[in-house]
């Protein structure tokens, strides 16, 4: 079962910006094939694009004809890829952390699968907080959908001795955070 959950703040998009700064990467090893425009860093990765941070083990970077951008961030085995983003026009960040971590810069999207949590932060605040198995954000509309069961897999019941996966939200009143500023 999955949770849609609209913004509560209007139509507040990622940084504009983003989308035409250059993308800086830092790793072990870089990997490039030119022809089909693709690189892929490997290593204690660090990306950042204007107010964008990602981090992981693992990036694949692949730009289509346009000039637009994307990103496949992997973790090391037991641990979590990190994505971050300011919203346009306000004091606000939401960042997250999967397994896995799908990044379009043309749909302004960002995927986050397995072990999944997605944060909204106003200033330094912690607002709200998601979790499950797979987190679908989409920067332009400000919605996104947060599934308690991994991608493709149905509805199920628990079995034995396992709980079965579920959504976890906290949602905070928007007086009692602090305002966005």
């Amino acid at each position: 079962m999955g949770l849609l959950f609209l913004g509560r703040l209007g139509p507040a998009l990622a940084e504009k910006a983003d989308r035409d700064k250059p993308m800086s990467i830092e790793s072990d090893l870089l990997q490039h094939d030119d022809l089909k425009q693709v690189s892929v860093f490997t290593g204690k990765v660090v990306a950042t694009k204007g107010s964008i941070v990602m981090r992981g083990d693992r990036i694949e970077v692949r730009q289509d004809p346009q000039g637009y951008q994307y990103g496949l961030i992997l973790s090391e085995p037991g641990k979590r890829a990190f994505y971050r983003q300011k919203r346009e026009g306000l004091n606000e960040f939401m960042e997250g952390e999967a397994e896995r971590i799908e990044y379009d810069g043309r749909a302004d999207r960002v995927i986050l699968m397995g072990r999944a949590e997605l944060r909204r932060y106003r200033g330094t605040v912690l607002n709200d907080e998601m979790s499950g198995q797979l987190i679908s954000y989409d920067n332009l509309t400000d919605k996104f959908r947060v599934d308690g069961q991994p991608a493709g897999e149905p509805a199920k019941a628990p079995s034995a001795g396992a709980p079965a996966s579920r959504v976890r939200a906290v949602l905070t009143p928007r007086g009692a955070g602090g305002e966005a500023k």
